[in-house]
Formats: structure tokens, sequence, C-alpha cells
């Protein structure tokens, strides 16, 4: 499959305009490339997107996520928070490490999900801040 700009900004336009919020989930994590010539970077520029990094938290966790902190910084785009994501409930020590991540991370921590397979968008959303605006 050939993965080209314009068909997807034309698909988001379209969204946009029937909806007053359009989420944009990223594919494999930000610097997972989209095609030879295309990254992340480039569609979320292309649409003009901010970005809210999700922290998958596991073992090696708060490396990852403040090495993909500094390169959103470096990219120039708005990243308006992050949010603690417990997908590995064997994980040791997940307070003190998301404890670190809310210390070192430049921006402003959403909320943290737990791990709940199953759950629905509702349950979930409870584990959101609204103080983000």
């Amino acid at each position: 499959v050939r993965i080209e700009l314009a068909p997807i900004v034309a698909a988001f336009e379209r969204l946009r305009a029937q909806a007053d919020v359009v989420v944009v989930e990223g594919v494999g994590g930000w610097l997972a490339p989209l095609s030879a010539q295309l990254d992340q970077l480039d569609l979320v520029r292309a649409l003009r997107l901010p970005v809210v990094l999700v922290v998958g938290m596991r073992l090696g966790c708060v490396n990852h996520a403040r090495l993909t902190a500094q390169s959103l910084q470096a990219s120039g785009v708005d990243c308006l928070g992050w949010i603690g994501n417990h997908i590995d409930p064997s994980m040791q020590r997940q307070d003190e490490n998301f404890a670190t991540l809310q210390q070192r991370l430049p921006m402003p921590c959403w909320g943290r999900m737990p791990y709940l397979p199953g759950a629905d968008g509702e349950a979930l959303s409870a584990h959101l801040h609204d103080d983000h605006g």
C-alpha cells in the first residue's frame, strides 16, 4: 500500500467539518515511519495536530517516554500532555515509575489509566483529569 498525505488530509478535513473534535491515534510510536518517505511527524504537521503522549507503563517506559518527549520538543509540535497507560499488570514499581515520569516529563499529566481489560471508554475516562483545558 502506498501511503500519501493528500488523501489523508482530505479525509481528515471532511471529518473535521462533521465533528467538534477529531482524535487521530498514532501508529507504532512517534518515530515509526508511515512509509519510506513519511514519518508520524509529517502527518502531524500536515493535519496541524497537537499531540498527547501515551506512555505504556512497562519496563523501560521512563527512558522511552523521556526520549519521545525530547523528540516531540525538538520537532516543534505542540505536546499538550501525557497519559500513563498501565499495559503490564505484572510491572514492578509502577507507582515509582509513574512518579518519576511526573517529575521528569515537561508536559502536564492528564491521568493514569489502570489495567482494565474489556473496560469501556466511559469507565476509563474517569481516570483522566479535566484540568488540562
